[in-house]
């Protein structure tokens, strides 16, 4: 597989072989539908460019589109040249075919986090209805509690009422 210094050396033979200018590129490539802007283009033919790093499909891509019109081969191309078109053109393609899979992946991802975050409210909500019954069941436990509580100390109470009472009767036997 050819590399982007190689693209970027073969780019700028190309541009030397038919003598174009900065401005002629940007005219090629807004034929194409493409822009880029005037100093990225430069920067791109600069000297030693092809040790810098480009974006390839947003820098390269387009001035290669341009320069080497990619979509045909033509017989007075040479052999790099027609092999360097094919490669380029295959690349579009598979980053073409990549940015698709893309999209489908963060699509379906989309839904499972749709899905996820369903699912995670409806347990939420369920949990929200188990613990409001769970409160209301010790509300209602508390009360009985209170209540029998209060028989308790009642009966208590009147336990030792009913002792008091016997202790002192006067008709109990062992009171005299």
């Amino acid at each position: 597989m050819t590399n982007t210094k190689d693209i970027i050396i073969k780019l700028k033979e190309v541009r030397e072989e038919k003598q174009l200018s900065f401005g002629d590129i940007l005219d090629l490539m807004e034929k194409n539908g493409d822009y880029l802007a005037k100093s990225t283009i430069s920067r791109v033919f600069a000297e030693g460019s092809e040790e810098c790093s480009f974006r390839y499909d947003e820098t390269i891509r387009p001035i290669a589109k341009a320069l080497l019109d990619i979509e045909t081969i033509e017989e007075t191309d040479d052999m790099d040249t027609k092999a360097l078109k094919a490669l380029l053109k295959y690349k579009i393609e598979r980053i073409e075919e990549l940015e698709e899979q893309v999209e489908r992946l963060e699509t379906a991802l989309d839904k499972e986090k749709i899905k996820s975050h369903e699912k995670l409210e409806k347990e939420r909500a369920q949990s929200r209805t188990s613990i409001d019954f769970l409160k209301d069941q010790i509300s209602l436990k508390d009360k009985r509690i209170d209540h029998l509580l209060e028989a308790v100390i009642e009966k208590d109470k009147q336990h030792k009422e009913m002792l008091g009472k016997l202790l002192k009767c006067q008709h109990c036997p062992n009171n005299e």
